[in-house]
């Protein structure tokens, strides 16, 4: 378990939870704008989720990048126990996916040097590895890093609890901003984070500030 995952945060009213996610998407970062998060590490892990996945956009539409784990298929895992798997070169893959994608994006030069090393180091846990990459994007971003709980964190009434992967409430509404390849295919909302910083760089806080729930 790596030294900088934080204690279990003081219970408040209205939190909203969220699964740790790799590379998270923009509606992800919209509440980690609003504040009031904690990121659940107890929480078991779900397969196919954005606990080891993340959208891209890619020269034919929205692309999908898995971290690989290792015993996916065993139940009831907490978050913070899996371990992530490098008998296949997904980092490589990664990498060579996300430079291929937003190379020519306003602001990815910029920031390549700050993201490659996520892609040549090999971390022990998936959930460090999110939240190391999530501290990333907030600090590009200037968003605050959310609370992180090692222990499950059960819902209480009025919080919002974004960890199921089917999830009831309102739809989130994302706010367009130009895209890559956005001369030859429509916006693709909600991809991951990452998207909209490359392409609108500083200026991406501002882009979330104008998304909503509807």
């Amino acid at each position: 378990m790596d030294g900088t995952r934080r204690r279990t945060p003081r219970r408040g009213t209205g939190m909203t939870i969220l699964p740790a996610a790799y590379l998270p998407s923009v509606e992800y970062f919209w509440h980690l704008a609003q504040g009031g998060c904690v990121v659940d590490l107890g929480e078991h892990f779900v397969k196919r989720s954005e606990r080891n996945r993340a959208r891209i956009l890619a020269t034919d539409g929205a692309m999908e990048l898995t971290a690989h784990v290792r015993h996916a298929d065993r139940p009831c895992q907490p978050m913070r126990d899996m371990r992530l798997d490098y008998s296949k070169r997904w980092q490589h893959q990664h990498w060579g996916a996300l430079t291929a994608s937003y190379k020519s994006s306003p602001y990815f030069d910029h920031y390549a040097r700050r993201f490659e090393p996520f892609y040549r180091r090999e971390y022990a846990f998936l959930a460090d590895y999110d939240l190391q990459l999530t501290e990333l994007l907030c600090s590009l971003a200037h968003i605050p890093m959310p609370e992180v709980s090692e222990r499950y964190v059960e819902a209480a009434p009025g919080d919002r609890d974004l960890r199921p992967k089917r999830r009831e409430g309102p739809a989130f509404a994302a706010e367009p901003y130009v895209q890559v390849f956005s001369d030859r295919m429509p916006f693709e909302a909600n991809l991951s984070f990452a998207d909209l910083l490359f392409a609108e760089g500083p200026a991406a806080a501002s882009v979330l500030a104008r998304c909503r729930p509807e």
